[in-house]
């Protein structure tokens, strides 16, 4: 692993230009899941912005469980709590705040981000980074929404192949690919900001705003996948994402499905 510098909150906000998110940050050496504590600290009445980062995790969370690698300083883990006034068949179209935001971030640093609906980011078709939205609430109104990203900025392939076995040869790192050690606190900060910038568009453009870049950086569209959901498995042609965040499938019989969570795997 790549030798890299402490993460520091004073580092952070000298980048940090974020006009909501930030406000409050807290910063942990390992902690079991940077989600995790965001929600007990939410629970508690934390304030819409407050930003948690942790050094590593020692129970990384994906979708669906999916265990997370999350070594100690080489990367970053962030969670930001959100208060929006949102339904929550919204929340689709704000989960894609995250994985925009990383692009952009990515970007800023000199690589070429794209994005794998419905959280996964890429730099040349190998995965760096992804998100995970947890929310709490009742049926028809949200009490808050925690976006967590976790992105691999300085650890080496090695490392990633070790820990990942066959699938870390499609996994990378942002050092990787630019041939340079990552800055973790200006990093942290610039997706903070791309982060806030998101939320803003989303307030002032509604889904519209969003899904419109989003489409443009997605790589699903048109493609033949495999989709691999709890009941089923089938295979077809991806059509797109609609105005609620969903993805529309349609399968090799003409049946169009729209999948919200569930595992695709590009096929061609």
């Amino acid at each position: 692993m790549i030798a890299t510098s402490a993460l520091s909150i004073p580092e952070i906000r000298r980048h940090l230009t974020a006009s909501v998110i930030g406000r409050h940050i807290y910063l942990f050496a390992d902690v079991d899941s940077t989600n995790a504590r965001l929600k007990a600290l939410a629970r508690a009445g934390a304030r819409a912005g407050t930003v948690l980062i942790a050094d590593g995790q020692t129970a990384g969370r994906g979708r669906h469980g999916q265990t997370w690698f999350s070594p100690s300083g080489v990367n970053l883990y962030a969670s930001v709590l959100f208060r929006p006034d949102l339904h929550p068949r919204e929340l689709g179209v704000f989960s894609l705040l995250a994985a925009l935001a990383l692009a952009d971030a990515i970007t800023e640093f000199g690589a070429t981000a794209t994005i794998k609906w419905p959280n996964d980011v890429l730099i040349d078709g190998r995965k760096v980074g992804a998100s995970l939205l947890e929310s709490g609430g009742r049926r028809d109104a949200v009490d808050y929404v925690i976006l967590g990203v976790g992105v691999n900025l300085n650890i080496d392939r090695s490392a990633l192949r070790s820990a990942l076995g066959p699938s870390g040869a499609f996994a990378t790192s942002l050092a990787e690919t630019t041939g340079q050690d990552i800055d973790r606190n200006a990093f942290a900060a610039a997706y903070l900001n791309h982060l806030d910038r998101w939320a803003s568009v989303g307030e002032t453009q509604g889904a519209e705003g969003i899904i419109t870049v989003w489409r443009r950086r997605e790589i699903l569209g048109g493609r033949r996948v495999e989709v691999r959901g709890e009941h089923a498995t089938y295979t077809g042609r991806v059509l797109g994402i609609d105005d609620h965040g969903s993805l529309w499938i349609q399968d090799t019989l003409g049946r169009r499905h729209a999948l919200t969570g569930e595992e695709v795997r590009i096929l061609d």
